[in-house]
This record gives structure tokens, C-alpha cells and sequence, in this order.
């Protein structure tokens, strides 16, 4: 089979790609990375092709800046492209912050600006790969994953799924929690990509939703993902929210911490991301793989380590991170398991091939699974993956207050991906008025003006 990943230089690949080679060896006969950029593909694909080397597959990772080539004949594709880069993220961030607005890459007006360039680039894609790889399945990691998935699933022509490793992160936390393993767990999810709450935990058959909203201060101090959380808030919905509900639920906390910590979440990883591609040339041209991945990957870790601090608690973390990280042995070039993105990936292409079927979360159209939604409204929910498809399991019932965060979210995402796919700037600003993060038309029509102008051509298709 053949694996096509678009947006290979990003930061996440060479581990991707060692997590696949090591523990699906000979699955993928070739993998072929897509990355425009010459300094990434020299350094985080260069990575990549020769860990794949390193782990006894030589020549099954290649590097290319032709989306054509990468895509010819493949059997799956993963999209996980950044148009814009990391500038990008960082202006879509600083223009809501400056308004005192909720300034993240996924959601709110940072994840509307980050569509608006993504979704012509993703859709020039599947028309590509219509022509190019017509039996392929598309499986979309590049955010704002739900709403990219929307548009792909109305618009594509492409069969395609969405990925994101939050909600069932959310339930492996949760389950550590009561000590147990996530084998052990099953769990009732409903909601849109990080706009999902987690809405029954049962061990044994025995339903602990209750046990956790009663204890949820002994949670939060057991676990800073859910330390930004009112507990008396969680008593009221009675369902576990995924991290990013954060960001609906105490934005003025957010707009508060990033001021503290004096830069966004897209500023320290852009800054990261420098170090990394800075530290990878520096290991190559001093060494050889291993070292290249011993940088790498304690870099990654910072980076890993540092998830959400400066939006929760007003502070990076990242000196004591890197201290910690820097003072551990080398990691392997081996990996020992799939996790993450990777894993959840992986399980969707086990399923399809027949490897492994199996339930898992994923952003699909609800096809009438889904409280309220229509049938190709993407929604983030349990699927059962095999070779006959990916099939949407029941969507259990939300919270009143939580289903109407939803349903104006799911509508905003309709009304974001029809303004692109018509091109009117009009009704880009109506989309983004709809979101709640934003406080009406006048400030939606004014972020759209920034954004426009900041980011020039990528937005000049709008009229």
C-alpha cells in the first residue's frame, strides 16, 4: 500500500513515521511526503527518510514538493497541512487577542481565519486526488479538523474522515483516573471536533459519570487538564468536557493568561519549531540520524509538555520542560507502541483493511445519528471502521446548554465553508458573527478586514 502524506516537513511527521515503520513493518510499501518548503523537507524530511532507513525500510519514505507525485496512486492520504505556517497561526492569534477575543488556531475567529486559507488549498487537493488516487481514502488531520472535514465531506467528492486524539485522550485520562486501563473503559461521546463532552464512563458495566462530576475537584488536582474547569459548572451539564470546551466555557480566563504569559500558544511554538528545524540542520551536518532524532525528539517532548499551559495557567512552562527533557536518556529509535494522532490514524486503517474493525471517534456526517444534525453534518462520534465503511454509532443526548453551543458552532462551520466555496466575503463576515467566541457582526466584519489584509493573497479569492 502506499501512504501519502501532505504537509510532511510538519513537526509531527518523522515521529508518525517512525511509530507506523516500527510497529506495522511492511504495511506501507512506500510513504511519500509532500512539502513544499526546501528548508523542512532538508531537515524534518530528511528525518524521516532516513529514520525509515535506520529502522530496516530503506527507500520506503520519500520527500517531494510535487502534490502529484505524492498523491499518484496512493490508498490513503493524510492531510496535515498549515497554510500560512506558523506566521500564520501566530496572526490569526495576535488580531483576536488585540480585540480581547479568544486568539486560538482551532476555534473562534483564529480557527475561522485559519479555514478561510486551508479550505481552497484542501479542496484543490481532492480534486487532485479524484483523478489521481480515486479509491483512496482522505483522513484529515489538519485543523480546524471538524470544520475542514465539513468542508471536504460537502464538497470533495472524496471518501474522507476526520481524526483528532482529544476525545479519546479525554477518556484515557479519565479512566487513570479511577485506575483503570483504557481497555477497560466504555464511553458515551457526543459533540463537534473540540466541541465534545464525554458523557458516560463505564467500568465493568458499572456507570462512573456520577462518581467523576462528584469528584471533580479531586480530578482537577489529579490532572491539569481539567484544572480550568468550574466544578459547579461540570455538575450542571454531568458530562466531562474535552480541553478545548475551555475555551467556550471561560474565555475572558483565557484572554487573561495569554496576557500574563505575554505571548499566544502560536508565538512558543513557532519559536519551538525554529529551535527544532534549527537543531535537526545542526545534528545532521555534526552527526547522523541518531542524533538528528535525539534533538528531535526532545524537542517534541518540550513541545508536548507545554500543551495548553500559557492558555490555562499563564505560563509556558517551557525552561523547566526543557531542562526535564534534556536530562533524559536518548530515546530509541524504535518505537515501542502507537499513540496519539498516530494511533488513532492507524486504528481507522486497520479497520478498513480489514486488520483490525472496530469502534472508534471520529468526524464523520451524522447520516441521522446525531441529536438535532442532519445527515451530512460532520459531528465528532463513535464509528465502527471496517471494509465496508466508516459507520456512525448513536450519538448520545447532550446537556441543553452544551447541544446549543453545538448547534450554533455546527451552523457557523455550514456558513464558514459555503462563504469560501462561493468566495463572498459577505457572508464569510456572517459566518463568522454566528460564532460564539465573537461578539457580533460590526467585530466580525472588522477581524475579516485584519485578516484580509494580513494575510494578502491567501485571501484574496474573496470578493
Amino acid at each position: 500500500m502506499k501512504l501519502a502524506v501532505l504537509g510532511g516537513g510538519g513537526a509531527r511527521m518523522p515521529a508518525f513515521v517512525r511509530a507506523v515503520l516500527s510497529t506495522r513493518p511492511g504495511m506501507f510499501t512506500q510513504i511519500c511526503l509532500l512539502e513544499p518548503d526546501q528548508v523542512r523537507r532538508d531537515t524534518i524530511g530528511r528525518l524521516a527518510v532516513e529514520l525509515a532507513g535506520a529502522l530496516g525500510c530503506p527507500g520506503v519514505v520519500n520527500v517531494t514538493a510535487d502534490p502529484a507525485e505524492a498523491m499518484t496512486a496512493a490508498d490513503f492520504v493524510f492531510s496535515a497541512i498549515r497554510v500560512g505556517g506558523d506566521q500564520g497561526r501566530v496572526v490569526d492569534e495576535q488580531v483576536a487577542l488585540s480585540r480581547g477575543l479568544v486568539g486560538q488556531e482551532t476555534t473562534g475567529p483564529g480557527g475561522f481565519a485559519m479555514a478561510l486559507r486551508t479550505i481552497p488549498v484542501v479542496l484543490s487537493y481532492c480534486e487532485m486526488l479524484r483523478q489521481l488516487a480515486p479509491g483512496a481514502t482522505l483522513i484529515n488531520f489538519t485543523n480546524p479538523a471538524g470544520l475542514i472535514t465539513q468542508a471536504i465531506a460537502s464538497h470533495g467528492g472524496v471518501r474522507a474522515v476526520g481524526v483528532c486524539d482529544t476525545p479519546g485522550g479525554t477518556i484515557g485520562h479519565l479512566g487513570r483516573f479511577l485506575g483503570v486501563t483504557r481497555d477497560q473503559v466504555q464511553a458515551g461521546y457526543a459533540g463537534l471536533n473540540h466541541l465534545g463532552w464525554v458523557t458516560s464512563l463505564q467500568v465493568d458495566g458499572r456507570e462512573r459519570i456520577g462518581d467523576l462530576v462528584t469528584r471533580f475537584a479531586e480530578l482537577q488536582n489529579a490532572d491539569r487538564q481539567f484544572a480550568a474547569f468550574d466544578p459547579a459548572m461540570i455538575k450542571r451539564v454531568r458530562a466531562l468536557p474535552t480541553e478545548y470546551v475551555y475555551y467556550f466555557y471561560d474565555p475572558s480566563r483565557y484572554v487573561r493568561s495569554v496576557s500574563k504569559a505575554g505571548s499566544s500558544r502560536g508565538a512558543d511554538v513557532q519559536r519551538l519549531n525554529t529551535e527544532l528545524l534549527e537543531g535537526v540542520g545542526k545534528a545532521f551536518a555534526d552527526g547522523g540520524v541518531r542524533d538528528a532524532w535525539a534533538e528531535y525528539s526532545r524537542l517534541l517532548g518540550v513541545r508536548r509538555d507545554t500543551y495548553m499551559r500559557t492558555d490555562m495557567h499563564g505560563a509556558s512552562g517551557q525552561d523547566e520542560a526543557r531542562a526535564r527533557r534534556f536530562a533524559e536518556p536518548e530515546a530509541d529509535i524504535a518505537a515501542s507502541g502507537l499513540g496519539g494522532y498516530e494511533g488513532l490514524a492507524m486504528q481507522v486503517i486497520d479497520g478498513l483493511t480489514g486488520v483490525a474493525p472496530g469502534d472508534c471517534i471520529v468526524n464523520v456526517p451524522s447520516e441521522g445519528t446525531a441529536q438535532d444534525m442532519t445527515d451530512d453534518d460532520v459531528v465528532e462520534t463513535f464509528a465502527h471502521v471496517s471494509p465496508e465503511g466508516i459507520v456512525p454509532r448513536p450519538s448520545p443526548a447532550l446537556h441543553r446548554s452544551a447541544q446549543a453551543l453545538v448547534l450554533q458552532v455546527k451552523e457557523y462551520e455550514r456558513a464558514a465553508v459555503d462563504a469560501v466555496v462561493s468566495q463572498d466575503a459577505q457572508l464569510a463576515a456572517v459566518a463568522l458573527a454566528m460564532h460564539p467566541l465573537v461578539p457580533g457582526s460590526t467585530a466580525a466584519r472588522e477581524l475579516l478586514a485584519d485578516y484580509r489584509e494580513l494575510h494578502g493573497p491567501l485571501l484574496s479569492y474573496l470578493s
